[in-house]
């Protein structure tokens, strides 16, 4: 506890915890489709164990991804070869989404469905792990899934809105029209009823519009 150490060493204890929280920058990096950024925060590593800040709204806003999170999810995977998705949420409930994995490893996969983007229908695919610390943000247009790699796997992802049902849609993970190399044949990815049943691409309404 901390009220069992001497107040002089209290104070240092607490000094040398702000500095790693100053020092706790995150590299943001513009992926393919520059909405879609790779966020790897800092990890302090030592004989105990490690310290990371895995999440600073000053940061990421100096990063342009000046957003307010309203909810944590967090999921787990039992198998690998589970697909969840691709996911989105039409306005005016539409999501952004700050994804990292804290246990296993998954593909993580952004879809650009803004219509008139000079990157409709491309997608941006990278694995997250807990080994690799590695976060995706997904803005609002995009439709979102993951493939886990690894059995057990926990996904946790900050959203920018509220889960509103009328809201909910998806887009078919497998439209050959995506090109998206998932590591798992279809008949093999263990997927919802609801995952199963999501339109291709060339049916999906303009749920979104690029803004530049």
């Amino acid at each position: 506890m901390l009220g069992a150490f001497p107040a002089d060493r209290r104070i240092g204890r607490l000094w040398r915890v702000r500095k790693l929280c100053e020092r706790g920058a995150v590299d943001v990096q513009s992926l393919e489709i520059p909405a879609v950024k790779l966020i790897t925060p800092r990890i302090h590593r030592d004989h105990r164990g490690f310290f990371s800040e895995t999440y600073n709204a000053k940061a990421l806003a100096r990063a342009g991804i000046d957003v307010a999170f309203v909810q944590d999810n967090h999921s787990l995977s039992r198998e690998k070869g589970v697909v969840r998705g691709l996911h989105f949420q039409t306005r005016p409930k539409a999501q952004g989404k700050l994804v990292r994995v804290t246990r296993g490893a998954i593909l993580d996969v952004a879809v650009d469905i803004r219509r008139e983007s000079p990157t409709f229908g491309r997608h941006v695919a990278v694995v997250l792990s807990a080994e690799n610390w590695r976060q995706l943000w997904i803005p609002v247009g995009f439709a979102h899934g993951f493939c886990t790699l690894e059995d057990d796997a926990e996904v946790q992802y900050k959203v920018t809105d509220d889960y509103a049902p009328d809201c909910d849609r998806g887009l078919l993970w497998n439209d050959p029209a995506l090109g998206i190399a998932w590591p798992v044949e279809p008949g093999g990815a263990i997927l919802s009823d609801k995952d199963r049943a999501h339109p291709r691409l060339a049916d999906l309404p303009a749920y979104f519009q690029f803004e530049g």
